[in-house]
């Protein structure tokens, strides 16, 4: 046996030695075949597991050449004698009496086109996906696994797994210089294995294995190793919603939004979480016969920490397999789809978490984060800020976001956090940030993403909807990137929630004095295109449930539930609810733990889930409660000043006319003979009322139908009398 470098044939001993103990940058300059032509051909195989090699010629496979061991720890080369040209080849490895043949991963070219180091270079890649990542293929003939990564500054990258003993020595890449790619095309392997990035940071320092970025499967956690399985293949049974997306997400239709955390919305009897099949069979029958329009879906990237909820994501590529697999989600959302349901899922680009094996300094330097903690540190969540001005980074993001849309059939993002993502000084104090370059506190880079990212969905995905969480005054959020906006295309009405919320926790007795807590939102209710949020925010930390936000005695507690209800769906703006708010659930909501669902044998449970049903059903059923919710045209008010009585009436109208009166009681005092202005003569009946004994209510009020009188009251000529039930809301629509 011959020490290092003693062969002269082989590659020179600085570069074996480094090849040996896993620090060669440049792999592809020492193993495989070297050589031809003019110059000698040599192999040069590392094989630590081997006890002999052999050069096989693939055609034929008939052997060409032993190569010799010329290091102690497995380097093997040998000069082909008689060969001057390259060819086809693999290799026979023997290790006492085991044999087995491979196929050499140093004798594949190059993986990335040139297009594609042109679209890298430019941040410009809308199939990053397709590129990056584990992807099973077919090189030259033969199957294996495709990696890439971005590490544009890691002196070495190597993929590890459990085809090669998480041995970084094994299997290092090719670096694509002009754009900090890593390559290799690992042949023999397909989908299924684990694997990891061992790199070496720019200083030469071994970093904490790191799962791949562009993953699109990982193990369950806390296990934390990527899967190779390439982009889904599912054959999709979900033309008819697809074609008919577009339309049903227009402005002028209904959008009522369940929002649910998969791991607690149903458990199964042993309290273990179900996975996905078993889900959308649940979910798709509870929310058709609740008569909600989509899902919405707490983050489902993968993330390590359950607690999170999913808002700290490593995995933007890959559904959590805490439920299942990439082609079971897949089958999810195919199912909710072929029942008419829509199906939204919170998108999180505004940061990331800081564990070890995620993205945080990924190649030994700020990669995807910034450097400077006052750009780069989220205090409130001990997370990581996106560079947004790095152009590898937003093509990242970018391309996560079209990934859903494209490959899951995602019919909206909710992109969470965006008031963090567009100010510089986002809960920070002085001193604790940096300006812009005009010195304000605008992140420039992060609204030049937004809109790019919007508009980009917008063309290449057109029917689908982004919805931003937004809780400050930015202007235009909801308009056209085009008239100057950032292009979403609904924002979450973060100070309707506050305001309403804050009314409805009063004692009765106190909101003639805070009447204007639920008027106030019609000043701005069309500056925006509005989401109503009733979300998982507000029934967490301490903030008890929404039933357990109302004021008074238990039936108090639930008709004022049933009465914020009816107003919520009745007011401009699209719905959404959290999940067990539908049916009054008493307690806190606990990520561990599926919803209360028992408490749906008390008939006063029962009714407030019958009343969100019918609420549903009378939102879409009315043209007056959705066409026009994004336009002042649909609203009126009639009686917006009775702080007295604390009575809100108003008018709801449709395209064609078609208008609905709305009256909301807030008081538990019955209102008999209370008057309202109509905007039309004739009779008119009461479709909805929130008190009806059906849903746990008095059964007080009027009933049937009521005939307006040529009495003026609130500016019209014609109006009626009724009698108001105690803490409810009805709706009169014109007698057919």
């Amino acid at each position: 046996m011959n020490a290092a470098g003693a062969n002269p044939r082989a590659a020179p001993s600085a570069d074996i030695n480094a090849i040996v103990s896993g620090r060669h940058g440049n792999p592809f300059v020492v193993l495989g075949m070297q050589g031809g032509g003019d110059q000698p051909l040599v192999v040069n195989v590392f094989a630590p597991e081997a006890g002999e090699v052999t050069v096989l010629d693939r055609k034929g496979n008939t052997p060409v050449e032993t190569l010799e061991r010329i290091h102690p720890d497995g380097f093997f080369s040998a000069i082909l004698p008689g060969r001057k040209e390259r060819f086809a080849y693999r290799l026979a490895m023997t290790a006492g009496d085991h044999r087995w043949e491979i196929d050499d991963p140093y004798s594949f070219g190059p993986i990335l086109g040139e297009l594609d180091e042109y679209l890298l270079g430019e941040g410009r890649h809308a199939e990053l996906y397709k590129r990056l990542g584990a992807h099973p293929a077919e090189v030259g003939g033969v199957q294996g696994v495709v990696f890439c990564v971005w590490a544009p500054n890691a002196r070495r990258v190597s993929v590890v797994g459990d085809f090669n003993g998480w041995d970084g020595r094994r299997h290092p890449m090719r670096k694509r210089l002009g754009v900090g790619v890593w390559e290799l095309f690992v042949p023999g392997i397909g989908t299924g294995h684990r694997y990891k990035y061992e790199i070496l940071g720019v200083h030469g320092e071994l970093l904490p294995l790191k799962t791949d970025p562009l993953s699109f499967a990982s193990e369950v956690p806390p296990a934390t190793a990527s899967i190779a399985c390439g982009l889904p293949k599912y054959e999709w049974g979900d033309d008819g919603w697809m074609s008919q997306r577009a339309a049903r997400h227009a402005k002028s239709e209904p959008v009522s939004i369940y929002e649910v955390h998969l791991g607690s919305w149903r458990r199964g009897a042993g309290g273990e979480t179900l996975d996905y099949d078993a889900l959308a069979e649940l979910l798709v029958s509870y929310v058709k016969e609740m008569g909600f329009t989509h899902v919405e879906l707490l983050p489902i990237s993968e993330h390590p920490f359950s607690g999170s909820w999913g808002y700290q994501p490593i995995g933007l590529f890959a559904p959590t397999s805490r439920f299942g697999s990439p082609k079971e989600f897949a089958h999810f959302v195919d199912t909710l789809h072929q029942a008419g349901i829509g199906v939204i899922i919170d998108w999180v680009p505004a940061h990331f978490p800081s564990d070890a094996h995620g993205l945080v300094r990924f190649d030994g330097t700020a990669l995807y984060e910034h450097e400077d903690p006052r750009l780069g540190y989220h205090q409130d969540w001990n997370t990581l800020i996106y560079n947004f001005g790095r152009v590898e980074v937003s093509n990242f993001l970018q391309a996560s976001a079209l990934f859903w849309l494209d490959q899951y059939h995602i019919d909206a993002l909710r992109v969470d956090a965006v008031a963090s993502m567009l100010y510089l000084d986002y809960s920070r104090k002085a001193g604790e940030w940096i300006p812009n370059r005009h010195g304000g506190n605008e992140n420039l880079d992060a609204i030049a993403f937004l809109r790019d990212t919007n508009q980009r969905i917008a063309d290449l995905h057109p029917g689908t909807l982004t919805i931003a969480e937004e809780s400050t005054a930015w202007p235009g959020v909801s308009r056209p990137v085009g008239d100057g906006g950032l292009g979403f295309n609904y924002k979450w009405n973060m100070g309707w929630m506050h305001d309403t919320l804050a009314y409805i926790s009063l004692d009765p007795v106190h909101r003639k004095h805070h009447h204007h807590q639920m008027t106030f939102g019609l000043v701005y209710a069309f500056s925006e295109n509005f989401v109503l949020p009733i979300s998982h925010d507000e029934v967490v930390h301490g903030k008890g449930s929404l039933l357990g936000k109302m004021p008074g005695d238990r039936w108090q507690k639930f008709a004022n539930l049933r009465t914020y209800l009816s107003f919520m769906w009745t007011h401009p703006g699209k719905k959404l609810l959290f999940m067990g708010c539908e049916f009054g659930q008493e307690r806190e909501w606990n990520h561990d733990q599926s919803l209360d669902w028992h408490l749906l044998d008390d008939p006063m449970h029962a009714g407030v889930k019958s009343l969100v049903r019918d609420l549903n059903m009378l939102y879409r059923d009315l043209p007056a409660l959705h066409e026009l919710d994004c336009d002042p045209a649909g609203f009126d008010w009639l009686g917006a000043d009775d702080a007295e009585n604390s009575v809100y009436s108003f008018v709801r109208r449709g395209r064609n006319g078609s208008p609905v009166i709305v009256l909301c009681n807030m008081t538990p005092m019955p209102r008999p003979g209370y008057r309202v202005g109509a905007p039309s003569a004739g009779k008119w009946a009461v479709r909805f009322n929130s008190d009806a004994a059906e849903y746990g209510g008095s059964g007080a009020g009027s009933t049937e139908q009521v005939e307006t009188e040529a009495v003026t009251w609130h500016g019209r000529p014609q109006s009626l009398e009724l009698d108001l039930p105690p803490l409810a809301a009805v709706v009169l629509a014109p007698a057919e």
